[in-house]
């Protein structure tokens, strides 16, 4: 059997447990048609870069699937006739990657509390206090803008 990786794509007016329960009758399709879930990750709710069918935002989630072809084949179909699938894409992969995807990687490493602050600029000298400035007298054009 050959290993997958599955992403689909759900509308944004759909519930979390919806989708949920939407990974679950395809994790029972897949197996029904002789194939395994090895790993499932929501990713959850985030922005499209671009509006794909009026969405501008879906839920997301990831399969790792160890299956024929036929039960891959017999999965996009079923999406393809449910409405609350806005886009999938599986791709064949040599090996399943080990341990939580890009994705959460990213998420649990982009904690920026612990970021500290700037520092000390050494290419630019203390400017010290700077003085009040009298008001700049504003020419006519500008005056008739406000």
């Amino acid at each position: 059997m050959a290993l997958y990786e599955h992403i689909y794509l759900v509308r944004q007016d759909v519930t979390a447990p919806q989708v949920e329960a939407l990974t679950e009758t395809l994790k029972t399709l897949i197996a029904a048609n002789g194939g395994s879930v090895a790993k499932v990750e929501a990713w959850g709710l985030k922005s499209l870069a671009f509006r794909i069918k009026k969405n501008r935002k879906a839920y997301f989630t990831l399969l790792n699937i160890d299956a024929p072809s036929a039960a891959i084949v017999e999965l996009e179909r079923q999406l393809s006739l449910n409405e609350d699938v806005i886009r999938y894409l599986t791709l064949r992969v040599d090996e399943h990657e080990a341990g939580p995807s890009a994705m959460l990687r990213k998420r649990e490493e982009s904690d920026r509390d612990d970021r500290g602050g700037r520092g000390p600029r050494p290419d630019r000298g203390d400017r010290g206090d700077r003085p009040d400035r009298p008001r700049r007298p504003r020419d006519d054009a500008q005056a008739g803008a406000f």
